[in-house]
């Protein structure tokens, strides 16, 4: 007798109860399964064999009949994925559809499983870390962290206790003694005894007198010593708390926390336009200025690699507060007006308004082309670039629009461009993610400065005497706050001409024309 406990079997449905033998075929018309001796008749019989679908063995756990037509399901909607009758192929929404027999839509369904599991595999592998790996690996991280910090703070915590412990023992010790003398002293009926411990108890009782009973360490070289250990064990705990909080936030979210690495020393700047009021650090990775052309002058730097460029750059850039300034990826034959070839960047313009610049190209018709050569007409692509305003949506909104200090810049070749600010050591937000249409290594990253703000500010404070026609004049401001403007003849304020040469002074006896102070215009961090 066959087992038809296994719920894996199906069995043959018009088998007895006694002798159920395995099914070799259901029937999807009569709804029944049956075994090698029953699905004879369907086998030969031609109306039988021509109506009545058979199938592998299974379970049928609903109808096999339309629901709205009631005839046999025999087709399935690929676009619906549902089965359907003859009649909703060919009457009803799925007419327009796409229609295939149960094995022809199994054989396709099947193939395109294997495609797309063939593509997931091709993802996990083309990642450099899976996710279970990175999972694994931050855990592991911030194991660590947790191990330091608090080595750190039991350590710490440990020499503090144990040196004010050592303290307060030492001076109750010295009271404590000379209490005990002077009771001892004090029992003592003999004056021959007494006299000779007298002696004693006097230098216990100088003790306890000259021991110290303020809170905390006794004053001197130990207590320095020990002052200086926690400062610095301090500064360590605190950068391992650090490091340990941002472990924390790039777990749960990567994208807006990440660690603030330095850009590759491979990385330097390049000036396009010079002036004797710029220079660069020694190793060309910080800009100065001293004195600002003009209030419509610019300058344009252009970040070179002393390696081979990668397909991925990521740069962090501090910039002035004091300038207008477009950070991004230009042609690298780009003047300061950049206008010769594409460009990609970030701008930040009067005041505090964030927009995008892009390079788009639009195809056009040359209308010349078919009247000479009386073929078709041909296609040229013009280049088109558009300044665009960013209005972030969502609660960082203020953060982002407020001018950033620092910003950092990841390229990933060739058609992503995206601009992050950077907030305190661990903390960014992103700005904005641009696409780029050039596949061209000639583009190359470009900071560029213009029209200084507070010269601007202070033309406009200082009345008529600074009006447009003396915007473009340069000026010395003094540490005092008032603004002299240069003129042929000397420093002029209020109408007053000070002569170059006669070494005047302020108001507040500051020399007029002193060397002006050296800032920073820009610096690679």
């Amino acid at each position: 007798m066959s087992d038809s406990t296994d719920p894996q079997v199906i069995f043959c449905d018009m088998c007895t109860e006694e002798d159920r033998k395995p099914a070799r075929k259901t029937c999807m018309k009569c709804e029944i399964s049956m075994c090698v001796q029953h699905l004879q008749i369907h086998l030969t019989t031609p109306v039988l064999l021509q109506t009545h679908p058979l199938t592998e063995p299974m379970a049928l756990c609903g109808t096999t009949k339309c629901p709205q037509h009631g005839k046999l399901l025999e087709y399935y909607c690929l676009d619906d994925m549902t089965c359907v009758c003859v009649s909703c192929a060919i009457e009803d929404q799925h007419r327009v559809h796409n229609m295939k027999t149960f094995s022809t839509a199994h054989k396709e369904l099947m193939e395109k499983l294997d495609a797309e599991q063939q593509a997931l595999l091709v993802k996990t592998d083309d990642e450099n870390v899976s996710l279970e790996k990175w999972e694994k690996s931050e855990r592991e991280k911030l194991g660590r962290c947790s191990v330091r910090l608090i080595e750190a703070v039991t350590n710490l915590r440990g020499v503090t206790l144990t040196s004010v412990q050592s303290s307060v023992s030492a001076r109750m010790v010295s009271i404590k003694t000379s209490k005990s003398s002077m009771q001892a002293a004090q029992k003592e009926k003999d004056t021959f005894r007494f006299l000779q411990m007298y002696s004693q108890v006097h230098q216990d009782v100088e003790k306890a007198k000259a021991a110290d009973l303020r809170k905390g360490l006794e004053p001197g070289s130990d207590r320095d010593k020990l002052v200086e250990e926690i400062r610095q064990g301090g500064e360590k705990m605190m950068k391992q708390a650090d490091q340990f909080w941002c472990s924390l936030l790039t777990l749960v979210d990567p994208e807006h926390h990440q660690e603030l690495i330095a850009t590759d020393s491979n990385l330097i700047f390049d000036p396009q336009t010079w002036g004797p009021d710029i220079s660069l650090s020694k190793d060309q990775r910080k800009v100065f200025y001293s004195d600002w052309p003009g209030q419509n002058s610019a300058h344009v730097f252009h970040l070179k690699s002393t390696q081979s460029v990668p397909n991925f750059q990521r740069w962090v850039i501090s910039l002035s507060e004091d300038c207008d300034w477009t950070i991004g990826l230009c042609d690298k034959n780009n003047t300061k007006e950049l206008k010769d070839g594409d460009v990609y960047g970030l701008c930040c313009k009067e005041g505090n308004h964030l927009s995008f610049l892009t390079t788009e190209y639009d195809e056009v018709i040359d209308a010349f082309g078919p009247m000479q050569n009386m073929q078709k007409p041909k296609l040229e692509k013009t280049r088109r670039v558009s300044l665009q305003p960013i209005n972030p949506p969502g609660e960082d909104m203020a953060k982002i629009m407020a001018r950033p200090q620092k910003v950092e810049v990841v390229w990933r070749f060739p058609n992503s461009l995206s601009f992050f600010s950077r907030i305190g050591q661990h903390q960014r937000i992103k700005i904005v993610t641009i696409r780029t249409n050039s596949a061209s290594w000639d583009l190359a990253p470009f900071v560029r400065f213009e029209g200084k703000k507070s010269q601007e500010s202070s033309n406009k404070s200082s009345g008529s005497l600074f009006g447009a026609q003396q915007q473009c004049q340069k000026q010395w401001k003094c540490s005092c706050g008032k603004v002299y403007t240069e003129t042929s003849d000397g420093y002029n304020y209020g109408g007053r001409i000070y002569q170059k040469s006669s070494r005047a002074t302020c108001s507040c006896g500051g020399l007029i024309g002193a060397v002006r102070t050296t800032e920073v215009l820009c610096e690679l961090l």
